[in-house]
């Protein structure tokens, strides 16, 4: 499918030459094997998912798979992930020792990466030491999961040695990171300053996955192609040919007129436009994450649980979600999401009440009016429009909210949990583990990574903590409800919207399953 720049340019409405370069004559030969174009914002900056970047978690679950999966059931002639049951994917089996403190995976044999070196048990312990090491991503996962050391036992059988029974563990590991690495070939790449080949990640990749990172050339393109060795059989696409098309107007254009087979998650708007256009599919899944607005607890005004809740009942939901959501999405009444288990709604106390809102704010000493800074950035494409109606939206209530812009990069380094000096902002989090105890821990636990506004609660804490170690499922969910009625009251967040998840791709593309990190597997799709 060799694409002219000449019709580039007229199909995206005079799309600049960096932002998508026209396929190459050698490109153009090479599509005889089965290719997938897809349209992105940027090209990833790395492939080391503990090193998330730009790009980078949309690619790395492309090339490192977990030691589990989720099974797939069928429903309306879709596949879908069932959260309700974990089988094997690189280990085809797992026993408990030591009273659940110990979990012994057997690995699949004959698992190959594109290098053609076979999953061992040491690839296993070297790559959960690499995450121990960058004390990033992984170290989380390891934490939540009370993940003490990781052991090879035999060249198949590797040891996950816990501080504490896990009632996570093996949700967690149907993630990408920590990743499973062909530890023999990053090991050709270490040098005594760089010992897990960090640098060499940025533009290579080693996993026992369905793809491998070919070729990156950085502001226009990277191509994967196929693990010839994948061991759960040839993917349908050989190539994948991920163009950065920084322009969300341009990538739709570059998929009605047929140059693009996928973009990557279009705006509530253009979705709408899209499924009126023939041309194009598009398809969508519930959201697991909140879009939010945040109160550091901590920082004045929000350190009275009166003004929260105040700015809660400020809020007509509602209206944002048919103003900016366009109708889409569900109302959030929790912190747990709904595609989650133990998800309880009915703890929700925020409706719409400016009266209900004045007399809090009253109580709390401002009758006579507030002023606060509100930020926001582009890292999520409602934020600008979420900031403007909130602000509008206090205004009624006597409060004067000025949204302020800052850069993405600044919006999430202050929201870091070295940092976190924000005292009110946009933000949108999630867990990419369906299960509700991750949830929880993830979001609202002092030690979480995506508690973002200091919110802590030794109750919630010790709620989360007994449920991490437990196996009873009654006493998880029981311990889950009550982390949401006290969350609740303690109104850390704005609630407002679950948004949907959406994909856009040409009429033939077939196969998308959703994930909860919201990305699509290439070795799902087929086209015709």
């Amino acid at each position: 499918m060799a694409i002219a720049r000449r019709s580039i340019l007229k199909g995206a409405g005079g799309l600049a030459a960096a932002a998508y370069l026209p396929i190459t004559s050698r490109e153009a030969g090479a599509q005889q094997v089965r290719t997938l174009v897809i349209a992105a914002p940027e090209t990833p900056k790395g492939f080391d998912g503990d090193a998330l970047a730009p790009g980078t978690q949309e690619t790395v679950v492309q090339v490192y798979e977990g030691l589990t999966r989720y099974a797939r059931v069928q429903r309306d002639g879709r596949t879908f992930l069932d959260p309700t049951t974990v089988e094997g994917h690189l280990a085809e089996r797992w026993t408990l020792e030591n009273d659940g403190k110990t979990v012994v995976f057997k690995l699949r044999e004959g698992v190959k990466s594109f290098h053609g070196n076979e999953l061992t048990a040491a690839d296993v312990e070297w790559s959960w030491a690499k995450s121990f090491a960058q004390r990033r991503t992984g170290l989380f996962i390891a934490n939540v999961c009370n993940v003490k050391e990781v052991k090879a036992r035999s060249k198949y059988e590797v040891a996950f040695n816990l501080e504490a029974p896990s009632s996570i563990l093996l949700n967690a590991l149907t993630l990408y990171v920590p990743g499973i690495y062909d530890s023999t070939e990053v090991k050709k790449h270490a040098t005594p300053e760089d010992p897990w080949a960090l640098r060499w990640l940025v533009t290579n990749s080693a996993g026992f996955g369905a793809y491998h990172v070919q070729s990156v050339r950085a502001g226009e393109q990277a191509v994967f192609v196929a693990n010839p060795n994948y061991f759960r059989g040839a993917p349908y696409f050989q190539r994948v040919i991920y163009r950065e098309v920084p322009s969300g107007a341009n990538r739709v254009t570059l998929l009605r007129t047929g140059q693009v087979q996928w973009i990557d998650r279009p705006g509530v708007q253009q979705v709408i436009d899209m499924r009126r256009d023939r041309r194009v599919k598009v398809l969508d899944h519930p959201g697991r994450a909140m879009a939010s607005v945040r109160m550091n607890v901590t920082m004045k005004p929000f350190d009275d649980v009166r003004v929260r809740r105040a700015f809660n009942h400020a809020i007509n939901k509602d209206l944002l979600i048919q103003g900016i959501f366009l109708g889409t999405g569900q109302p959030a009444q929790s912190i747990i999401p709904p595609v989650v288990a133990s998800y309880d709604p009915s703890y929700f106390a925020y409706t719409y009440n400016p009266d209900r809102a004045r007399a809090l704010l009253a109580e709390a000493g401002h009758a006579s009016g507030l002023e606060v800074e509100l930020l926001f950035s582009n890292v999520w494409w409602w934020e600008e429009q979420m900031a403007v109606q909130v602000a509008d939206q206090l205004r009624a209530v006597g409060v004067t909210a000025k949204p302020t812009r800052i850069t993405a990069t600044d919006l999430r380094a202050r929201a870091a949990p070295a940092r976190q000096d924000m005292p009110f902002f946009t933000f949108e989090d999630g867990p990419i583990v369906l299960d509700p105890v991750y949830s929880n821990f993830l979001q609202v636990h002092s030690r979480g990574v995506s508690n973002r506004g200091k919110y802590a609660n030794p109750r919630v804490d010790e709620l989360i903590d007994q449920a991490r170690q437990s196996m009873d499922a009654g006493f998880r969910d029981r311990s889950m409800r009550e982390v949401q009625k006290i969350w609740m009251e303690d109104a850390p967040w704005i609630l407002t919207v679950y948004p949907q998840t959406f994909e856009g791709m040409a009429p033939n593309i077939n196969g998308w399953v959703p994930h909860p990190d919201e990305h699509e597997r290439w070795v799902d799709l087929r086209a015709g």
